[in-house]
């Protein structure tokens, strides 16, 4: 990731850590979520896992993020509980314009976590890495909606932006390439018509074809930078019959005159 997006993630991660909840049971809830390994993570986050034990008592870290009651816990409490298990377990990456976040537990918990996210219609893929359980979402719909949800609004609004910024300048870039490819044809396609009017006008086959032909010869000469819309439009015929006419001069073109045969009473 770039400097930007680590400093972004860190913002969202430390918005999180901000959080004060109001009841106790979320309190509570949050406090299991963040296990014993809160204090191996960023300073904020040690200080929300001391805040939360002094305010929930010893009972919190009595209880492993496996034992957590969670189909008894309402619906805040498990928010509370996945914002504590996110900023204990959890990592997010931006890098190469993907969202990537997962969180990395022991490998019993991994099945349950995911089991407990799609409770709350967040499905998630999990797997073994290195002995240890990945719980991994690679949707940015996904993840928006999971960070959302655990409290994570303003950061979200800016890495939304960033998102938007992100396609936005992707499209650009790619109308921006097939305009200049378009550009590209049209330029060389114009050359070719041009060396084939020159071509069976100097051997005196272009005066002998339709009034259209010569037409549609005389205007591309005249204005070699237009596109086949334009010169229609300018001669006002179809784009269609523009197209067949320069495509029969370039068929012309590509055959050889027919030679002049002497007159003999000449």
């Amino acid at each position: 990731m770039s400097r930007t997006e680590r400093d972004l993630v860190a913002a969202l991660r430390a918005e999180l850590a901000a959080i004060d909840p109001s009841r106790d049971c979320d309190r509570l809830a949050e406090a299991v979520g963040l296990g014993g390994e809160a204090a191996a993570r960023e300073p904020a986050v040690a200080r929300l896992a001391v805040r939360l034990r002094r305010a929930a008592g010893a009972s919190a870290a009595a209880v492993d993020p496996i034992g957590f009651d969670w189909d008894a816990a309402a619906e805040h409490c498990r928010t509370a509980f996945l914002r504590g298990r996110f900023l204990a377990r959890g990592s997010l990456s931006l890098a190469g314009g993907r969202t990537h976040l997962e969180f990395v537990v022991p490998i019993v918990e991994a099945p349950i976590l995911a089991r407990r996210l799609a409770d709350v219609e967040l499905p998630a893929a999990w797997r073994l890495r290195r002995g240890r359980g990945v719980v991994t979402w690679k949707s940015g719909e996904a993840v928006g909606t999971f960070l959302r949800r655990i409290g994570a609004a303003g950061a979200l609004l800016e890495l939304e932006a960033r998102q938007v910024s992100r396609v936005l300048r992707g499209e650009l870039n790619r109308v921006l390439n097939a305009e200049s490819a378009n550009l590209q044809r049209a330029v060389a396609a114009a050359g070719r018509q041009l060396d084939a009017i020159a071509a069976v006008d100097a051997d005196g086959r272009l005066g002998r074809q339709p009034y259209v032909v010569r037409l549609v010869a005389d205007a591309r000469r005249e204005t070699p930078e237009a596109t086949l819309g334009e010169l229609a439009e300018r001669l006002e015929l179809h784009r269609s019959a523009v197209q067949r006419a320069l495509e029969r001069i370039e068929r012309l073109a590509e055959r050889e005159p027919a030679p002049v045969v002497a007159d003999p009473l000449a």
